[in-house]
């Protein structure tokens, strides 16, 4: 989407740069960007600065000029800085990340139906404000799980991010009752037909810092029906949809069912399309959007939807509610079903 990536520098084969990674200097630390950008400005013009990554400690500041850069690491790498707090700064040059795999930005619909995915479906304000509120509150009153990046809350069946799969001989009890009405509503939604009697037992609640998305994934086959429901709630974010083509796509073993993206396409093998999920809204997943299709959201603090700018929030949650499969997939997608590999 067209924001700054700089590579990590490696402390080897350190090249002259304009731009400067600065550990131990960050919001995280007490430090905000106009006042690290008002010390380094002392040294050249200062084009930006920018995140290095999601622990808030450590950031790029980036130059018009490399002899500013060089300048400013010369007077404030391993030295206490007063301006600063008196932190000592840790500072390398860094450069800029070449692109991977096709062009980052690609346009971003508000609606399902621009897809043209078979099977995905998304509804605006499926609840209001209130009840969006009464659900964080709920599950906020109950234990998280800490996974590495996200904390997540499993009803019915516990998921195991291992294996990516459940055990079906292991359920932890019927859905909470806080969700009650979200099922009902969904069992009435119109474009479902006859799958508005499948009964949903599986529900798993994640929560996202600013800035931590989701890896590409198809939802194991053998773990799940068709349906998978996703409600977004406090925060928005941007969800990419990508089918890969001719065999390009190779899951990392068919036993682990990691479904993991190889991420070395040119493109030619690749189509993508990008959905805005704004908060309140529900997604469905189902038939080839489900099986066939990987979701990914991308690690950005930043999304742009339409030439707009917008902020994600301080976290976002999703509910996501699945049914759980008791025998083989027998679906029409072979090449991604670990049942039929």
């Amino acid at each position: 989407m067209g924001l700054p990536r700089f590579i990590r520098p490696n402390g080897v084969d350190e090249q002259l740069s304009p731009n400067l990674y600065v550990a131990n200097c960050g919001p995280s630390v007490g430090l905000s960007y106009e006042i690290i950008k008002s010390v380094f400005s002392k040294f050249g013009q200062v084009k930006g600065v920018y995140a290095a990554d999601e622990s808030g400690a450590r950031v790029i500041v980036s130059y018009v000029d490399v002899g500013s850069a060089q300048a400013a690491l010369k007077a404030l790498d391993g030295h206490s800085c007063p301006d600063l707090g008196g932190r000592s700064l840790h500072i390398r040059f860094s450069v800029l990340q070449p692109t991977s795999e096709v062009n980052d930005s690609i346009p971003v619909s508000l609606v399902a139906s621009e897809l043209s995915i078979p099977g995905l479906y998304l509804w605006h304000d499926f609840i209001n404000a209130k009840e969006e509120q009464e659900l964080l509150t709920a599950v906020d009153d109950r234990p998280w799980n800490n996974l590495s990046k996200r904390r997540v809350q499993h009803y019915g069946y516990e998921f195991c991010y291992e294996t990516r799969n459940v055990n079906t001989k292991e359920q932890l009890g019927e859905l909470p009752s806080f969700v009650s009405s979200i099922l009902e509503r969904i069992s009435s939604l119109p474009d479902l037909g006859d799958s508005a009697s499948l009964v949903l037992d599986q529900l798993t609640v994640n929560e996202y810092p600013r800035g931590v998305g989701l890896s590409p994934h198809i939802d194991t086959h053998s773990a799940f029906e068709g349906l998978i429901f996703s409600l977004s709630l406090a925060g928005p974010c941007i969800m990419e949809f990508r089918r890969y083509l001719d065999g390009s796509w190779l899951p990392k073993t068919a036993s682990s069912n990691d479904m993991k993206v190889k991420n070395l396409e040119n493109g030619s093998n690749l189509i993508r399309r990008a959905i805005h999920l704004p908060p309140r809204s529900m997604l469905l997943l189902s038939g080839e959007a489900r099986y066939a299709w990987h979701h990914y959201i991308p690690h950005h603090k930043i999304d742009m939807v339409n030439d707009n700018v917008i902020r994600r929030g301080s976290r976002r949650v999703s509910f996501t509610f699945r049914k759980v499969r008791k025998g083989p997939c027998q679906c029409e997608f072979p090449q991604y079903c670990d049942s039929q590999r």
